[in-house]
């Protein structure tokens, strides 16, 4: 099986009313590339991760409004979360691709991680999550005075 084909190891399927728009979200906001497009979906790829938007069929869109800029749609009981290096560089991914971000004062610190609610330029809920570098305790000396370093 070629690289190009095999499945990674998480996949996520994202329905939207207009897939080009929601598709150009994903690769600004995650950095994904797409290997396939059809006029029914997009299938992106990246870091571990196989994103496919897929186009509601015209007579389901038609009864779906979107505002601009989008309403959060929070009466969902699913929120995709997603690496990223730079909560910065994704808000402003986001906001060029028609999504957004909860104000940085928003986010919370959890496991490790600062992470932080945004929404897709339909306003599907995704979480976005930048992983804290750890840092190395200061040595501790032992008796005898050698230092020794103690792992976190």
């Amino acid at each position: 099986m070629s690289p190009r084909h095999r499945p990674p190891p998480t996949s996520l399927v994202v329905y939207a009313k207009d897939k080009e728009r929601v598709s150009r979200f994903y690769r600004a906001t995650l950095g994904l590339e797409a290997v396939e497009s059809e006029a029914s979906y997009d299938r992106l790829v990246g870091a571990g991760i196989e994103l496919i938007v897929h186009a509601i069929p015209a007579p389901l869109a038609a009864s779906i409004q979107v505002t601009r800029p989008p309403q959060p749609r929070e009466d969902t009981p699913f929120k995709p979360v997603f690496e990223c290096a730079d909560l910065r560089a994704v808000r402003r991914a986001a906001r060029a691709t028609g999504g957004a971000l909860n104000p940085a004062r928003a986010s919370w610190r959890w496991n490790g991680r600062t992470l932080l609610d945004g929404w897709d330029p339909e306003g599907n809920i995704v979480q976005f999550a930048k992983t804290e570098a750890l840092r190395a305790r200061p040595a501790k000396r032992r008796a005898g005075g050698a230092a020794t370093r103690t792992k976190r």
